[in-house]
């Protein structure tokens, strides 16, 4: 059965209790799939085998469900994602949850499609390091062959392949997190987790760059963790453009009590050392955002402020 997560749609935000008034989150979105990649349930099936199936690596010992696990909101609880043959990337699994929303992907936001995207770690040699022919080919000996007649009309190719799991990945919706249950007039949030609201969008400055439906403007920063000078430069490998040395695209906070470790490199364990590390203003180093400053806040706000965050 096509795990999909069941979505929520609010064209407008319905009157909530005269204690916990909605958040301005604005228009959740609508999914928009690409006109030679239309929403297909069975194309989308298809996607799903493959997506959980460790074929597509190299060795066939792992597969993007080995790092992007249901259990774990889509992510995983590792700092570093692990490949084939024990190679490690320098970069932590993030979330897929709501992924088809997103304008770009990867951290340094260089891939434009989903369909794109699901391209990188197949062929990432810190990741499933397999040849895209090679993958093809193995998949052409398979039982998926028929599969891929019966879905298609033809067996596999590199176009139809992407396109299975990037439709698989367009259903992993999920707004029915506590905060959507808030905007439905459907049920509160604790109090603490409202006041942490309350503090996010205003005080502590969150709302900066986590806004919107997907707590995410899709902007490029350096959150002020500590530096790695020897491995991920982040959207500088793009650009080559020292202004966008150790930037990173600010990720969705959706259920990211979920999700630890956090930070791009997985370096900080849990969301209280998050809040500690932006309470304090970040490290402070040269290529720090501008805007990451002391918040001042006390050890009750911060508590109220991961509460908020659970809620998310």
């Amino acid at each position: 059965m096509l795990r999909r997560f069941k979505i929520l749609f609010f064209a407008i935000f319905l009157s909530c209790s005269t204690e916990q008034v909605p958040f301005d989150l604005g228009v959740y979105p609508n999914m928009e799939y690409p006109v030679d990649n239309p929403e297909n349930s069975q194309v989308a099936a298809l996607g799903e085998a493959l997506f959980f199936d460790p074929i597509l690596s190299i060795d066939s010992s792992i597969s993007c469900g080995s790092c992007h696990k249901p259990e774990h909101a889509f992510a995983d609880h590792l700092a570093i994602t692990p490949g084939v043959n024990g190679v490690t990337s320098t970069r932590n699994s993030p979330t897929l949850l709501n992924v088809g929303y997103h304008p770009y992907f990867m951290r340094e936001g260089g891939v434009p499609s989903l369909e794109m995207q699901v391209l990188v770690p197949l062929q990432e040699e810190t990741e499933m390091h397999h040849n895209l022919v090679d993958a093809v080919a193995r998949l052409n000996d398979s039982p998926y062959k028929n599969q891929f007649l019966q879905t298609f009309g033809d067996t596999v190719a590199s176009f139809n392949l992407v396109r299975a799991l990037a439709n698989y990945e367009r259903t992993l919706i999920d707004f029915s997190r506590p905060i959507d249950l808030l905007q439905l007039d459907a049920k509160p949030i604790s109090d603490q987790g409202y006041k942490g609201g309350q503090l996010f969008f205003d005080k502590a400055g969150c709302a900066q760059c986590h806004n919107g439906p997907l707590f995410t403007d899709f902007s490029f920063a350096n959150n002020g963790t500590p530096l790695n000078f020897t491995q991920d430069i982040g959207k500088e490998r793009l650009t080559n453009e020292e202004s966008d040395r150790y930037t990173f695209m600010v990720p969705s906070l959706r259920h990211v009590a979920l999700t630890p470790p956090y930070m791009h490199d997985g370096s900080i364990l849990t969301l209280q050392e998050v809040i500690e590390q932006y309470n304090a203003g970040g490290e402070g180093h040269a290529y720090q955002d501008a805007r990451i400053e002391p918040l001042g806040l006390s050890k009750k706000e911060c508590d109220q402020l991961l509460a908020f965050l659970e809620a998310l």
